[in-house]
């Protein structure tokens, strides 16, 4: 796929797409705090973004700092972050990480990836979500959505969210990035479906290799 059909589907998805609203992690870069973009990001993992908003507001009313959140009983946090879904995994991932700010960084949020990297529970999207979001860092935060539609536009053919960040550094134009991740979540949940896509109400859908589409509506 040439450069021409990446430009034409960005412009189109921009113009359909209301990004910075729509999402709750990309409406907390208007008043952007590390620590809270962190927690909700993980909070946020196989949880949806309506459920992600309500738990995180829950929390921070209570605990909004790595000291108050490592002074919680684990019991006390998980019945705070329960309609998270996975919550005794998150619970024991929240303390380790709050833990680790305390000890090493001073209770600060790091502003290296590599350093975000070697905290256990903080992986390559939530770390570029960090960087992006809260320190303005031009990255590229790549879930499951950002992985999966680049493959099935034809834009890169990759087999891991790690490759595609990879192969979309090498071919997105910098001036998306900013946008990118929440544009794509939002595609990916309302048309660019992992199963059965809307292709028929698709706004790039004649840009669209389909790779790997068998069934569309």
């Amino acid at each position: 796929m040439g450069d021409g059909n990446i430009l034409k589907i960005m412009k189109t998805l921009v113009e359909h797409f209301d990004y910075k609203e729509r999402t709750t992690l990309n409406r907390m870069r208007k008043k952007p705090d590390a620590f809270k973009i962190l927690i909700s990001c993980l909070l946020s993992l196989r949880a949806r973004d309506e459920s992600t908003e309500k738990v995180s507001a829950k929390l921070f009313a209570v605990a909004d700092s790595p000291e108050k959140i490592a002074n919680l009983s684990l019991e006390e946090l998980e019945g705070l972050i329960f309609s998270s879904g996975h919550y005794r995994k998150k619970a024991r991932v929240l303390k380790g990480v709050s833990k680790v700010l305390i000890e090493e960084y001073g209770g600060e949020v790091p502003r290296k990836k590599e350093e975000l990297l070697s905290i256990k529970g903080i992986g390559p999207k939530t770390a570029n979500i960090v960087l992006a979001f809260a320190f303005g860092e031009l990255v590229l935060p790549i879930d499951i959505h950002c992985h999966r539609i680049p493959n099935r536009l034809g834009w890169v053919e990759t087999s891991s969210p790690e490759k595609t960040e990879k192969e979309l550094e090498k071919i997105l134009p910098k001036k998306y990035w900013r946008e990118f991740n929440g544009i794509f979540v939002l595609f990916g949940k309302t048309i660019c479906q992992p199963v059965s896509p809307w292709c028929s109400k698709c706004p790039v859908e004649r840009y669209c290799w389909r790779v790997g589409v068998g069934r569309s509506r």
